[in-house]
């Protein structure tokens, strides 16, 4: 109020000096108080608090500032992602020379493993069985596969090996290496050569099983050839991929190490492949006769 009515005073006081300084013949009251109106209306802006401030005075009362919680701020857990296995195999079994296998000094064989693709990518050409460490007993530094993996098939890789000429237990590392360099499995061949050779310097065991198909579908004719590394009784049945039983299991005597082979036709049952699994003496499923339909 003390400033409004210095503003008043103020205004009577100009009103007072116009009157003085203006022609008598144009004193006129009404204009006189007009711009003395003007000059306290002038005043008053400029003594009145601008919007912009007033607004600021109003949020700060308003909305006060209020010191930080230390309380913890509640997070949810992060939600983990899942990877996709691009490249991935399942070791399946040794189709033949399962560990620790009698070989004779020297001999030539060709060890073969089975692998299952559980990756969601194709294995192709472009994938290689790779040597990585141990004993190569002359295999190859690298094998591309020969066809398409796709995953859920299986595929068998064989290395042609030479048993080393030292007595003892050999060992060699191998791997499945992608078309990006990358070694995605690891496996071995672990064999035995004995002081004079595979017979007397072991156990008897069966070394290599092959299955030759001929035929046409609903019509198929199988050879089956079993390999030794010496004297022996082999006995084996057949396996189906449709969990049939083999009714007539066999038997092979061998007086040396060496090979023989039996044959059969087999129409009763609904299977794609058959393998022949060694009940004696390697307790080892070996080998695969695949059948293919149009």
């Amino acid at each position: 109020m003390r400033k409004y009515s210095t503003v008043l005073a103020g205004l009577v006081i100009i009103a007072a000096i116009l009157a003085c300084n203006m022609p008598s013949s144009q004193q006129d009251p009404g204009a006189i108080m007009t711009v003395a109106a003007l000059t306290v209306q002038a005043q008053l802006s400029a003594t009145a608090p601008s919007a912009s401030s007033a607004t600021a005075t109003f949020t700060q009362a308003a909305f006060p500032t209020l010191p930080l919680s230390t309380a913890p701020i509640s997070t949810l857990p992060p939600t983990a992602i899942p990877t996709i296995n691009c490249d991935n195999a399942s070791f399946l079994t040794d189709v033949t020379y399962p560990d620790n296998t009698v070989v004779s000094a020297g001999d030539n064989f060709t060890k073969t493993w089975r692998f299952r693709n559980i990756g969601t990518c194709s294995w192709t050409p472009s994938y290689a069985l790779v040597f990585m460490s141990g004993e190569s007993m002359g295999g190859p530094s690298a094998q591309a596969l020969s066809g398409n993996v796709n995953p859920g098939q299986t595929i068998d890789i064989s290395a042609a090996l030479t048993a080393p000429s030292s007595n003892g237990t050999h060992v060699g590392n191998w791997g499945l290496r992608n078309a990006a360099g990358v070694i995605f499995a690891h496996f071995y061949v672990q064999i035995k050569v004995g002081s004079s050779g595979g017979s007397s310097g072991g156990a008897f065991a069966v070394t290599h099983v092959a299955f030759s198909v001929t035929g046409s579908c609903g019509n198929f004719h199988t050879n089956v050839s079993i390999t030794t590394n010496g004297s022996g009784t082999v006995s084996y049945h057949k396996v189906y991929s449709d969990g049939g039983t083999d009714t007539s299991p066999g038997t092979m005597n061998f007086s040396s190490a060496g090979t023989q082979s039996f044959d059969f036709d087999d129409s009763t049952h609904t299977t794609s492949w058959i393998d022949l699994y060694i009940d004696s003496p390697n307790h080892q499923q070996f080998g695969r006769a695949s059948f293919t339909c149009p």
